[in-house]
């Protein structure tokens, strides 16, 4: 049996995969490991007898209203699986809050790696760093393209609106986690509210999509054989996706995006697009307008000040199980800053 992990008791998983998953099981020694904990969910690792699977479960502590939902992540990985789009196989999701507390569900591995730190990406060539760049663009694009009703999802959210209540969903999360008093957010706030776009196209939604939420096949050419952490999908605006993975993208000189606790300085190197130039390549593969781009980006670092205030507010609990994530609070202000300054060119436009 494997030791306790934070937030993962050995004897109440093994008896749960004795019960559900008794051929992987089947007896035998197994141990844990944790991958990450920190932003989002916890994602643990086991090695099981008979195959490597990987579990995830809610931070620990008190989450927000409608954060962490495992049944949805479990939902549209299974329901993505036969679209094309890249995601792993889940196995089994567990609502019984008995075994763990929480719900929580288990996929299969898929092999790769993931682009974490500028050392993951500093040994490969600057052409490696273009093509990895443009299959996660090319990746994004086809979620983008995925009929929500085709792949049984039609009923996974509410696009129409989408921006406006995402505003005021998260001035609420923000309300319930801010640990100090910070104007600029409330303004930041009524500003975008003044700025939501009066028209929208409607897909799947990743919401979080970053390289360092991929694993990438590098036996070859490089490859994004898998999308991770699915817990901020919903059917809405597909700008909104590509606003936050420009949000994230780290470009040369940005010293403002070092302060940012993510993937700092993974896109920094030769050979990476700029994000001007991810931008271009998303718009030439959907043919969308992004005339609107620097709302989606006020609207992302927004989303994002707020994600990093809650785990902030987890690291001064105690209830980060990783490390990493002590700088996450002086992110926000940071961020706020940001978003106000993509309004203002918004309105010089």
């Amino acid at each position: 049996m494997s030791t306790d992990l934070p937030g993962l008791p050995a004897a109440s998983i093994e008896k749960w995969l004795q019960a559900t998953l008794p051929d992987l099981l089947d007896g035998g020694p197994w141990h844990a490991e944790l991958i990450s904990g920190g932003l989002s969910n916890i994602t643990y690792r086991l090695h099981l007898p008979h195959a490597t699977v990987i579990l995830r479960r809610p931070p620990l502590g008190q989450v927000l209203p409608s954060a962490h939902d495992m049944k949805r992540e479990y939902r549209i990985q299974t329901a993505l699986a036969g679209t094309g789009v890249p995601v792993p196989r889940t196995l089994a999701l567990c609502t019984d809050p008995d075994v763990l507390g929480c719900p929580f569900y288990v996929m299969a591995e898929v092999p790769g790696q993931v682009m974490r730190t500028a050392d993951d990406t500093a040994g490969l060539t600057p052409e490696t760093r273009s093509a990895l760049a443009a299959g996660l663009v090319r990746t994004l694009a086809d979620l983008h393209g995925v009929d929500p009703s085709s792949a049984g999802l039609a009923d996974f959210g509410r696009p129409q609106g989408y921006c406006a209540r995402q505003i005021v969903r998260w001035g609420e999360q923000w309300q319930r986690s801010h640990t100090r008093e910070l104007p600029d957010m409330g303004v930041l706030l009524n500003r975008l509210s003044d700025h939501v776009p009066t028209h929208s196209e409607a897909s799947i939604v990743h919401g979080d999509y970053r390289l360092d939420n991929t694993i990438v096949d590098m036996t070859e050419s490089p490859r994004i054989a898998g999308v991770l952490d699915w817990e901020l999908s919903t059917l809405g605006d597909p700008l909104a996706d590509l606003g936050m993975t420009l949000t994230y993208w780290h470009d040369h000189g940005d010293t403002d995006r070092e302060l940012i606790p993510v993937a700092v300085g993974v896109t920094t190197q030769r050979g990476f697009p700029t994000s001007p130039e991810v931008a271009e390549e998303y718009a030439a593969l959907t043919g969308r307008d992004l005339s609107l781009l620097p709302f989606y980006l006020a609207f992302s670092s927004m989303k994002l000040a707020v994600i990093f205030e809650g785990v902030h507010a987890r690291y001064l609990r105690g209830q980060t199980v990783s490390e990493g994530y002590e700088g996450a609070g002086a992110a926000v202000p940071i961020l706020v800053a940001k978003a106000l300054r993509e309004l203002r060119a918004l309105a010089r436009a």
